[in-house]
């Protein structure tokens, strides 16, 4: 098994457990070895339905799944769709890590400091 094949198993595999059980056994079926003939034709209506995102009900989420399926048969598709994964990867990451950066910055701005508080002084006579 090549390292771009263990890079994309490693991305099914978090697709996986972001996944519901049903669909996630679905997608763990579909990526064996012995799935090839349903695979294939569902990876290529998925690239299809990719290109015809501007219908209703299809999406451009079908282009990159579809070329996923097909990356599992494909070699030379392995390399490029692993690369991009890690890209994404990345780019997820930091925007996640600035966003937690971003809620703490407003969380400061928000709660006063103790020093600023005004001191109420309450007459009981």
């Amino acid at each position: 098994m090549s390292k771009h094949q263990k890079e994309l198993d490693r991305h099914f595999a978090w697709f996986e457990k972001k996944l519901p059980p049903r669909p996630a056994k679905f997608v763990g079926w579909v990526r064996k070895p012995s799935s090839f003939y349903v695979r294939v034709p569902l990876a290529f209506l998925l690239v299809v339905g990719g290109f015809l995102s501007f219908l209703p009900v299809l999406g451009l989420w079908m282009l990159p799944l579809g070329l996923l399926l097909f990356a599992q048969d494909v070699p030379p598709l392995q390399k490029p769709l692993a690369q991009g994964l890690g890209w994404v990867e990345r780019k997820m990451a930091r925007a996640s890590a600035r966003q937690v950066r971003t809620r703490a910055r407003k969380q400061r701005a928000v709660r006063p400091s103790r020093a600023s508080l005004p001191i109420s002084v309450s007459s009981s006579r």
